[in-house]
């Protein structure tokens, strides 16, 4: 059996693809470009954390977790050419796809950008997707880590996966609204529209994984050698708000809250995500849907304010004199919106949540610290900036 995982050069899926190998005596096959690296370096940052090359992660996975049933493949999932050799060759029974531009504000940038974002998400999807149908590999499971910014923010609470929809005296369910309010979540919104379509006229399996924002440094697998950390981005494009807020904390920045920041958003923690792409990638045949199913990759709803505060308190443990501070927020959103989302199918997958917010934040200083003077040496990444076309 073989298991691909796309992304396997990212934050999210390098470690995903180090517990599924740990955990079978499958072949485990990351793909990736290395584009995540060359956007970050494009906008003039670069990972908090030295992010080591795949030949020497692999030597070390080996040498630390006995690995040997995991290796790397690179090549670009937007071009047709390469997945249909990818396929072919490989045949996997699963496939854990988590490749894509995964940033919202580095799509927003200008025309160039968003249509980037959306030809290099969707296009390697589609091409996934087609090609397990002109290969006939549909019992081939499918999994995509899409987002939870798919439902945008609607004033209820967020159904896992489908809504109701009522006309005229008669209900029935329906795909929730696309709804998102970037570029780069519109390309997790027409993804989850192809996928449905990829099962409703192929009968792949499909688990629709919608991710929250991830935080944290490490997981299991990962503490045991540098080389085999993930990235960890802080500035404004790629760092998510609560990676930015402990980077701005270790700089000796105040914590910049936009607006009054009581919006809630999801959060999961980098070792609970990575888990449940674990727990759907092993699934015996006969034990997982051959459905499509859709599950909130979120574990709690956490407002901005109570990120920074606890930043703040954290920090105290790390001797950091940490300040919060409200600015003039640059994006449309509502500042006191209460998200409420539902994730007991989710919750069921993983079991006990791993790791809480604060436990996260405090892993992510123990690191940080560590490589305060590369941060220090980018802190004007940490708000939105001119880029040269």
């Amino acid at each position: 059996m073989t298991i691909i995982v796309t992304g396997g050069d990212g934050y999210i899926g390098w470690p995903a693809a180090l517990r599924i190998a740990t955990r079978t005596d499958d072949r485990v096959l990351a793909v990736d470009n290395f584009a995540r690296r060359e956007w970050v370096e494009e906008v003039g940052s670069v990972s908090a954390v030295p992010v080591s090359w795949m030949d020497e992660r692999l030597d070390v996975a080996e040498e630390v977790h006995g690995v040997t049933n995991l290796s790397f493949v690179q090549g670009d999932l937007a071009e047709k050419s390469f997945v249909e050799e990818l396929l072919a060759v490989h045949e996997p029974e699963v496939i854990v796809h988590a490749a894509a531009q995964p940033s919202a504000p580095y799509s927003q940038i200008n025309g160039e950008r968003a249509n980037y974002t959306q030809h290099n998400n969707m296009q390697a999807t589609r091409n996934l997707l087609w090609g397990l149908e002109e290969h006939d590999l549909n019992d081939t499971h499918f999994i995509e880590t899409t987002t939870t910014g798919v439902y945008g923010a609607p004033e209820f609470p967020i159904p896992e996966g489908g809504a109701v929809m009522e006309n005229d005296g008669e209900r029935d369910e329906v795909p929730f609204p696309a709804m998102a309010g970037s570029w780069y979540h519109l390309t997790k919104s027409h993804d989850a529209a192809n996928m449905r379509l990829a099962h409703s006229q192929f009968d792949i399996p499909i688990s629709d994984v919608r991710t929250a924002i991830t935080y944290g440094t490490e997981t299991e697998e990962t503490r045991d050698h540098d080389a085999l950390k993930t990235r960890f981005d802080f500035d404004y494009y790629f760092g998510t708000v609560g990676h930015r807020f402990a980077a701005q904390a270790v700089a000796g920045y105040p914590v910049t809250v936009y607006g009054k920041g009581e919006q809630r958003k999801p959060f999961i923690s980098l070792e609970d995500a990575v888990e449940g792409l674990a727990q759907l990638a092993l699934a015996d045949p006969d034990d997982r849907p051959d459905d499509l199913t859709v599950y909130n990759q979120v574990t709690r709803a956490i407002s901005i304010v109570e990120i920074a505060e606890t930043i703040a308190d954290v920090g105290d443990e790390f001797d950091l004199d940490v300040d919060v501070e409200h600015f003039e927020n640059p994006r449309d959103e509502d500042e006191t919106h209460k998200m409420e989302i539902e994730n007991g199918k989710y919750e069921a997958l993983i079991g006990e949540q791993a790791q809480d917010f604060e436990g996260g934040v405090r892993d992510i200083f123990e690191t940080l610290t560590q490589y305060d003077d590369t941060i220090e040496a980018h802190e004007d990444r940490f708000l939105p900036g001119v880029l040269e076309d």
